[in-house]
């Protein structure tokens, strides 16, 4: 900083430099905190739908399942849901592809509040749509946010955030439980 004004600061590194240098921050390591735990337990919920792994049922099972809600075929469906689910969850875990990753996850959000929980209103106590709202709020919300200095899109033009991600998670998001509620 020149100590007079008539001193200019041609020392003083620009504002860009100094935030590509700049260490890690407590907002990155929240947002990795965030990512972490909405991440990994659903990566873990789609690995249980797919692979029968952490106490879950498999895919045949998971299938006949999706059956009883009118999904056909329901193991098709089964297989969509868990990839959606592990990808995704994966995806938001390592900050990679984020906006894709969370319009994953905001697709299976989506069809879960239509098909499962809406009809028992908010509040996860009664089956209500509560968690599916959290969940995909958070994958949003690092979309817009930006996943942080701790993601693995940090140095790719999605690995910022904005407006226009979050809006191409959620409109993709939106558009995959569309056509797969349509089916």
């Amino acid at each position: 900083m020149p100590r007079h004004h008539t001193e200019t600061a041609t020392t003083t590194p620009a504002a860009g430099e100094q935030a590509r240098h700049a260490g890690v921050t407590a907002a990155d390591g929240g947002l990795l905190l965030l990512r972490v735990a909405i991440g990994l337990p659903l990566a873990g919920h789609g690995a249980q739908k797919l692979f029968g792994l952490f106490g879950g049922q498999g895919l045949t099972a998971t299938g006949k399942g999706f059956d009883s809600l009118g999904y056909r075929p329901g193991k098709l469906f089964a297989a969509i849901g868990g990839l959606s689910e592990l990808l995704g969850g994966l995806g938001l875990t390592l900050g990679l592809f984020t906006p894709l990753a969370a319009a994953a996850i905001v697709g299976v959000m989506i069809n879960a509040m239509v098909t499962v929980s809406a009809a028992h209103g908010l509040w996860a106590d009664k089956g209500g749509m509560e968690y599916n709202i959290c969940i995909a709020a958070v994958a949003l919300a690092v979309t817009a946010i930006g996943p942080g200095r701790l993601a693995l899109d940090h140095y790719l033009p999605w690995g910022r955030g904005g407006w226009p991600h979050a809006a191409l998670a959620l409109g993709l998001g939106g558009l995959g439980a569309g056509l797969v509620l349509a089916l």
